[in-house]
């Protein structure tokens, strides 16, 4: 069975939820997607009033506070917020990956071993069975390894250990001065340099269910997991299993997915949106023309690794967004229809009013790449009345 570039893209939006926003609570639509990217605090609910009927950021702030759902390091060692029950099982899939990222070359420039990690983590996970700031966990490394030490070891263990980051408060739950907190367990605190193999697996068939079709290069791409430790993961599946088949994409690329899984018609509708920066749909594919123009990837994905807040058109990317004094500035990348525009205007004006009780200049901080943009057609949406 093969599928076509346009199939493909539905397929993500509609398991993304940007299809049509759903009515759901704020936990089951993040198990829903997976996991939301998390590197900027705002970040979430921005995506998740792309995707809710009737979202409140209010609930959303008490699943952060309550630790229903969880920030931590994880998928391409980077922040995510991820539904509380799948962190255990998440961390599991990454523990090769975080191993020889975080206890590799800049451990050992510090005079660290991966060893010296390992014996450490108990114990700081000990120390931190209560919010800790960052000053107060180099504090205790440094009791322990002395000052020249301490940044290497932090640097490393802030990500390899399981530490959750714990709210607090803002506008958007997490400031800019992070506290850390141990995450729960029920059993050993993984150590090592191999995964959990059914952690992979299950990881492997959620990311599947979240934005399938998808390649071994694709997973790869979202989790960082060697590309052999994937294909032997889908083996078991496919082989022992049933739990997934192949497909072949436009280009003849196998692709896995799952049995029965919904793959929308190629004509079927998607709504215009207002991406959040680092927006998971956005990142989760090694090959990103899914949802991003191959010309446009250098315009909304910077050299530093910033992804801009973009304009989605047609389910594809057509520019980016930013808040400006009064309302939302949208610059897209072609000639976008008058009831493109229209669909954008409505989105904006919705997105102003959520903007307006939390932080109406999100995002601000990235305003130098817009000098960086080529000439474009630039729109001010203003504040509806």
């Amino acid at each position: 069975m093969s599928i076509t570039a346009r199939e493909l893209n539905r397929a993500t939006l509609g398991r993304q939820l940007l299809l049509e926003r759903e009515r759901l609570d704020v936990a089951d639509a993040v198990r829903r997607v997976v996991a939301l990217q998390a590197q900027s605090a705002a970040s979430p609910y921005l995506a998740l009033w792309n995707r809710l009927a009737g979202f409140a950021p209010a609930e959303l702030d008490a699943a952060f506070a309550g630790r229903t759902i969880v920030k931590a390091t994880l998928m391409r060692i980077t922040l995510h917020a991820v539904h509380a029950d799948d962190h255990h099982v998440f961390r599991g899939a990454m523990q090769s990956t975080l191993y020889a990222s975080r206890l590799g070359a800049r451990f050992a420039a510090a005079g660290l071993t991966p060893a010296d990690g390992e014996e450490l983590v108990p114990h700081l996970l000990e120390f931190a069975g209560r919010p800790r700031t960052a000053a107060e966990m180099q504090a205790w490394l440094e009791e322990r390894l002395g000052v020249e030490k301490k940044a290497g070891a932090w640097w490393g263990l802030r990500a390899y250990a399981p530490l959750l980051h714990v709210a607090t408060g803002g506008p958007w739950s997490f400031g800019h001065h992070p506290s850390y907190a141990a995450a729960p367990r029920t059993g050993p605190v993984p150590t090592g340099r191999e995964a959990d193999q059914e952690a992979l697996r299950t990881l492997l068939l959620r990311y599947l269910a979240g934005f399938g079709p998808a390649s071994v290069a694709d997973m790869a791409q979202f989790t960082m997991v060697r590309r052999t430790s994937i294909r032997q993961a889908l083996r078991t599946l496919h082989e022992s299993h049933g739990a997934v088949e192949e497909l072949r994409g436009p280009d003849g690329t196998v692709l896995f997915d799952l049995p029965g899984a919904p793959r929308p018609p190629a004509d079927t509708p998607a709504p215009p949106r207002l991406m959040a920066m680092w927006d998971s749909v956005l990142l989760a594919h090694a090959d990103r023309s899914r949802v991003i123009p191959p010309a446009y990837r250098p315009l909304v994905i910077r050299n530093n690794g910033d992804v801009l807040p973009t304009l989605l058109v047609d389910g594809q990317v057509a520019g980016v967004w930013r808040p400006v004094e009064g309302g939302i500035e949208a610059t897209a990348f072609h000639e976008l229809s008058p009831g493109a525009w229209d669909g954008l205007a409505a989105e904006a004006h919705a997105l102003t009013a959520l903007l307006a009780e939390r932080d109406p200049r999100v995002y601000g901080r990235y305003g130098h790449w817009w000098a960086k943009l080529p000439d474009a057609q630039v729109r001010r949406i203003p504040t509806a009345r």
